[in-house]
């Protein structure tokens, strides 16, 4: 937990605003780590006992630090953690602001603070009043703003044309995409596909585009509709507008979604393919393994609805390709081709309680001995 936290700080990501109970604000890792060793080694029965809290905000909230840190202590306070040693951690490598807090759920006099249904109710009271405090932008906001996106469609349920234009037109507008096989991702979420034809084909020649139903199976179905009968004219020409300006505008959308995927993997060791989509969902990132027909895994696309954003995996980093993500996994490695994510939003106030089961392996081997012994 610290390590994480510790390697942000080296790596220029980060800012250490607060030592809550430390009696210093100048300490190094040892120290940093000693004080928290030490109340967890009161109550050597629990098998929990660091706590890693994530503090986000809506992206284009503008919070001094002075504001980040009384959140972050009126935060603790309002969770029943007030009273315990605690580090906040500045985090500055995502496209919204946020807060790391490493703090232990051991007390001075060896009883253990209860995690249990805290996130639901200690957590989401406290939520809301510091959204009502500092003015920030409620979740409840964020959740209805993700509400009012265009529903899957389902063949023969509604007009085809005029789900089709309700789709391509909150997707082409909200999001960001930089080619034509990326909105495909974001299309095919809703059971449309963007085709220009075969090769060869006069349509493919003339630089043509059509929009059309998909089934369950992922088949073409109905009459495919043109793309300059859209109102909003989403046509390949105008695309090709926006695929130049949206790449300038990834970096930063780029780096939130790097964040999301190095803080997951660091908080969850060992995941399988599921709890891997899960934890990401939890982030509001959707992860798209494309498969063939014989379900052997060729490519792989993360849409993080934070930043309204989609990527190709080897594009956010080489070891988030579709082959080095599945070789991380709990997977049977013979689906990858040679060729070669209770509900919560990261857009308001919130806040992931969870257990970090070992220190990084770089820490002092000293400290690590002490907590095979003490700790676990």
């Amino acid at each position: 937990m610290l390590n994480y936290n510790e390697r942000k700080i080296a790596e220029g990501k980060a800012e250490l605003l607060v030592a809550a109970r430390y009696g210093s604000e100048q300490l190094n890792f040892r120290q940093k780590l000693e004080r928290l060793a030490r109340l967890a080694a009161r109550n050597s029965r629990s098998k929990t006992n660091a706590v890693h809290i994530s503090l986000n905000f809506a992206p284009g909230e503008k919070l001094d630090q002075d504001t980040l840190i009384s959140i972050a202590y009126q935060y603790m306070q309002g969770i029943g953690f007030g009273d315990q040693p605690f580090l906040v951690y500045q985090h500055i490598d995502a496209g919204h602001p946020h807060l790391h807090i490493a703090t232990t759920s051991i007390r001075p006099d060896g009883k253990r603070i209860s995690l249990h249904n805290i996130g639901k109710n200690q957590s989401e009271a406290t939520r809301k009043q510091i959204e009502k405090d500092f003015g920030l932008v409620r979740a409840e906001a964020q959740q209805k703003q993700q509400a009012d996106r265009p529903a899957k469609i389902i063949y023969g349920k509604t007009d085809t044309k005029r789900a089709i234009t309700n789709v391509v037109n909150y997707l082409v507008n909200q999001y960001n995409y930089s080619n034509l096989a990326e909105l495909n991702v974001l299309l095919k979420q809703y059971n449309v596909v963007a085709n220009r034809g075969a090769e060869g084909t006069r349509m493919h020649a003339k630089n043509g585009l059509v929009y059309q139903v998909l089934d369950a199976k992922g088949e073409e179905m109905g009459v495919p509709i043109k793309a300059s009968s859209i109102y909003g004219q989403p046509t390949l020409k105008n695309l090709n507008e926006k695929f130049k300006k949206n790449i300038v505008s990834r970096q930063l959308a780029k780096a939130t979604l790097k964040n999301k995927l190095d803080k997951t993997f660091h908080m969850h060791p060992g995941m399988d393919k599921v709890a891997f989509t899960k934890k990401m969902k939890e982030e509001q990132v959707d992860v798209v393994f494309r498969e063939n027909k014989q379900g052997k895994v060729f490519g792989l696309n993360f849409i993080d609805h934070q930043t309204k954003s989609v990527f190709k995996g080897s594009d956010v980093a080489e070891h988030y390709s579709a082959s080095k993500i599945l070789s991380k996994l709990k997977e049977e490695q013979t689906v990858i081709l040679a060729t070669q994510p209770a509900t919560r939003t990261n857009t308001g106030l919130l806040d992931a309680l969870l257990p970090d089961k070992e220190l990084n392996e770089n820490a002092d081997k000293h400290f690590k001995r002490k907590r095979n012994k003490h700790l676990l």
